[in-house]
């Protein structure tokens, strides 16, 4: 089974929790690793899942290669995906 036809299979699943390489919008204005500030609606990729999914990587796009721990309550799946 390839890794894109695994990605669909489970984005079908309406059960399915949050996992690595969603794309997810942040609900509430975030800070990064590094200090910078990340608003609310900003769309971003999750890298890593801690946890079970207590709290998630986000990586965004803007600052550049910015990475954030985000709690799931705050992250809601944009529902598109690029493999």
């Amino acid at each position: 089974m390839s890794v894109d036809f695994s990605y669909l299979l489970r984005k079908e699943d309406p059960g399915a929790t949050l996992r690595d390489l969603d794309d997810v919008v942040v609900l509430a204005p975030v800070v990064t690793d590094d200090g910078d500030p990340i608003p609310a609606g900003a769309e971003g990729t999750i890298v890593g899942v801690w946890k079970d999914g207590e709290a998630f990587f986000v990586e965004f796009p803007e600052p550049a290669g910015a990475l954030a721990t985000v709690l799931p309550a705050n992250l809601r799946r944009t529902g598109r995906h690029t493999p």
